[in-house]
């Protein structure tokens, strides 16, 4: 009992590891050539478009209380000292004591089970206000799991009795939760490792029935690839899903990757689905939040005319008439770090994994088509995505406008009044070495603030033009 009561912290500990491990997304498809020439691609519609028969509201409620990932930790377990058996702990009472990326829900053994929501990566706070869909910019995946956390399940089994129904709960989902710690470790503090983290579910998962598998089906190999997480709100006007636009086909199977931490089997990935089919209605629908100070109108209708002959062919226009192109910029082109692309389209064995699987081989279909090249994103509500690129490598858009004043070593300012409206991002600080968890270290592989020069070429004055402007979306 004394050692169990040792080990309570650290199951607490382990509990919020877990939460901010379900922003999942999904890569799949088959393998590209390393050496293949690519073009710019216009990423093709959808022989038939998809329906979007859903509900906003039911697609809301789903994504803040719905039991997608259908498995959890029992919450005796997950609330530690703070449980009260006596005591009827609803969904509200979880979120306003625990956050608003927990939910609580009955799982396939009836017992009360907590676990992390989408909003764990895809809601954020920002100058102290929560934003649904924003994505979460400064999430901590940098400490490798150590000793304590290799006897989990021992102290787990002694802690809940091992013929207990919350003990075959908690095992449900540490059988894939030990497998998935140790390989999302990132190099510092923000970017997030969601693709390493699907990669290492269903690495232990059947394709064709969801089942586990013991033995892995595919090796997990090389560095931690990870990303920026981008906003739900974008959604609406793509395609093609993720940064390299591989997410093809229904947008309903390619968001519900979180499932694939805790469903038992593809007939309750099914059960999922129905409901994410509503999660994509609320998404294509959500609207970024307006910039919260003042605008210069009149420098922003200047930037708007430098916007559009320099930057609208990519990115789209705004206002009264709306496009957007749906384009891939090759890595030559674009000048980006290259890793993540190249890693999903050539290393990675999730690709053949998800294309042969219940999730692309059932109607509705999705696949995964990865490309040596990244999708240049709508740029509605940019103002609140900070920071930019794939990666997160660079703090402000003045930054990213202007890339020799691009940090090497950077840390967010972590003072409360921490977002930078002049030039749209993060206060932060330059250093000159990476000397602390949260230096952002852009000389780590896959971590480059390189590329995406277009805005050198512009003054000073035409570069603050354009930002006044891109506040406006």
């Amino acid at each position: 009992m004394s050692q169990s009561n040792n080990f309570q912290p650290h199951l607490r500990k382990q509990f919020i590891y877990l939460l901010a491990f379900l922003a999942l997304s999904a890569c799949h498809s088959k393998r590209i050539s390393p050496t293949q020439s690519q073009g710019v691609t216009i990423i093709p519609p959808p022989e038939e478009l998809p329906e979007l028969s859903g509900d906003p509201e039911k697609g809301y409620e789903y994504i803040f209380y719905g039991d997608y990932v259908k498995s959890g930790y029992p919450l005796k377990l997950a609330l530690g000292d703070a449980y009260d058996p006596e005591r009827v702990w609803d969904r509200d009472t979880i979120k306003t004591k625990y956050g608003k990326a927990v939910i609580l829900f009955k799982d396939r053994r009836n017992t009360s089970v907590m676990s992390g929501s989408c909003m764990t990566c895809h809601g954020s706070v920002l100058n102290g206000q929560f934003y649904p869909g924003l994505g979460e910019a400064f999430g901590d995946y940098s400490k490798k799991p150590g000793w304590k956390f290799k006897l989990t399940d021992r102290v787990v089994r002694r802690k809940l009795g091992k013929s207990s129904q919350e003990y075959k709960s908690f095992r449900d989902i540490w059988q894939f939760q030990k497998e998935v710690s140790p390989r999302i470790v990132t190099p510092f503090v923000g970017p997030n490792p969601a693709f390493r983290l699907e990669e290492a579910c269903v690495a232990f998962r059947d394709p064709q029935n969801l089942h586990y598998t013991s033995e892995a089906q595919f090796e997990i190999k090389g560095e931690t690839p990870a990303a920026d997480v981008p906003p739900l709100w974008k959604v609406g006007k793509k395609r093609a899903l993720y940064y390299n636009g591989m997410g093809r086909g229904n947008f309903s199977k390619l968001l519900m990757q979180a499932s694939v931490l805790g469903v038992k089997d593809s007939t309750e990935a099914r059960e999922v689905w129905q409901h994410f089919q509503d999660v994509v209605a609320w998404a294509s629908q959500l609207k970024p939040p307006a910039f919260p100070a003042e605008i210069n109108a009149e420098l922003a209708i200047q930037g708007k005319i430098i916007f559009e002959k320099n930057c609208s062919k990519c990115h789209g226009t705004y206002g009264d008439e709306v496009s957007y192109p749906n384009k891939i910029i090759p890595l030559d082109k674009v000048g980006t770090d290259p890793y993540y692309a190249q890693y999903f389209a050539t290393q990675s064995g999730l690709a053949g994994w998800y294309n042969k699987s219940w999730f692309s081989q059932s109607e509705p279909a999705s696949t995964l088509q990865p490309s040596l090249g990244y999708v240049a994103p709508p740029l509605d509500g940019i103002w609140a995505t900070a920071p930019y690129l794939h990666n997160g490598s660079v703090p402000t858009l003045e930054n990213l406008l202007d890339s020799k004043s691009r940090p090497v070593f950077w840390q967010r300012d972590t003072v409360s009044d921490n977002y930078n409206v002049k030039n749209v991002g993060w206060k932060f600080i330059s250093h000159t070495k990476p000397n602390h968890k949260n230096v952002y270290d852009t000389s780590k592989k896959g971590f480059n603030n390189k590329g995406h020069t277009y805005g050198d070429k512009l003054s000073g004055e035409e570069r603050k033009a354009v930002i006044e402007y891109l506040k406006t979306l």
